[in-house]
């Protein structure tokens, strides 16, 4: 884990430089150029109501996921029970 750290931050300081030798390449704009405030104000949105949904939807399927493995399991219990219940060595 020592090791990835230090790698890591050796790589972090080799590529620094290249990536400040281009400052005024964009004007810092980004990708899709200047933005207006609509724009801004829209993807904020869009990230307020997303990261809800997105745990909803997580939430449902772990929920979903847990009531499986617990019929799975219930289903597993009641076989051996069967299988006691017929006597044998």
């Amino acid at each position: 884990m020592v090791r990835t750290a230090i790698l890591t931050l050796w790589l972090f300081a080799l590529t620094a430089p290249a990536a400040l030798a281009y400052p005024d390449k964009d004007g810092g704009l980004g990708t899709i150029g200047e933005a207006p405030d609509t724009v801004v104000t829209k993807a904020g949105f869009i990230l307020i109501i997303g990261f809800p949904i997105l745990v909803l939807l997580l939430t449902l399927l772990q929920n979903h996921l847990e009531k499986r493995k617990d019929r799975r399991l219930a289903a597993a219990k009641a076989r051996r029970a069967r299988v006691d219940l017929r006597g044998g060595w």
